[in-house]
C-alpha cells in the first residue's frame, strides 16, 4: 500500500500529532510504518504492531494476527494509540482500555460509501455513520470527530476520530 501518497503521514494524525508528548504509542496494523516513523521522528517511543513483518528502525515491532490471536498487549498501557486504514470491531474497547490516563487516540478509517470509490468496499470493513463515536464516545472524550467524502489522498468516504482518556483521580 505505497501508492497515492499512503507512505506520508494522514492529514488527520498530523493534526493531532502535537499532543502526544511522551511514549510509548502503539501504532496498530502499522503497515510499512508511515506513523511510527513520524513520531519516532518526534523523539517518541514506539511500538508497532502488524500481521506482516515490518522492519521500522528505532520501533519496537510486534508481529502478531490482531484479528486470529489474543491482543498481545494485555499488561501494557500506551499513551497514545495510532490507527488509519484498518477496522476490527472486537479491538475497540481493547484499544480504550490501552489507553494510559490522559491517553490519546488518534482513529481514521474508512466508512460506508466508500464502495464507491474503490476497496475496502466490503461492508465488514467499513464503518457506519458515526460508528467510531458510538465506539469511544462514553469511554473517552472526544476531541475531534469527521465522517464523509474527502478527495486527498484520494477519493474515499472516512471517518476519523480523536479521543482523550479521562485522567485518573
Amino acid at each position: 500500500m505505497h501508492q497515492h501518497g499512503i507512505d506520508v503521514p494522514s492529514d488527520w494524525v498530523l493534526r493531532w500529532a502535537p499532543l502526544v508528548v511522551r511514549g510509548p504509542l502503539l501504532d496498530v496494523a502499522c503497515g510499512g510504518g508511515r506513523h511510527s516513523r513520524l513520531f519516532l521522528e518526534r523523539g517518541i517511543a514506539v511500538v508497532a504492531v502488524d500481521r506482516e513483518s515490518q522492519s521500522i528502525p528505532g520501533a519496537r515491532f510486534v508481529q502478531a494476527d490482531l484479528e486470529g490471536g489474543d491482543w498481545p498487549f494485555a499488561n501494557e498501557r500506551f499513551s497514545a494509540i495510532v490507527v488509519t486504514n484498518y477496522l476490527h470491531r472486537p479491538l475497540f474497547p481493547l484499544l480504550a482500555a490501552s489507553l494510559e490516563p490522559d491517553g490519546i487516540l488518534i482513529y481514521e478509517t474508512f466508512m460506508s460509501g466508500n464502495e464507491r470509490y474503490g476497496k475496502p468496499s466490503n461492508p465488514r470493513f467499513l464503518l457506519g455513520a458515526g460508528e467510531l463515536l458510538d465506539a469511544f464516545g462514553t469511554a473517552l472524550g472526544v476531541l475531534g470527530f469527521e465522517q464523509g467524502r474527502i478527495a486527498a489522498p484520494k477519493a474515499a468516504v472516512i471517518q476519523r476520530l480523536c479521543a482523550v482518556r479521562a485522567p485518573s483521580r
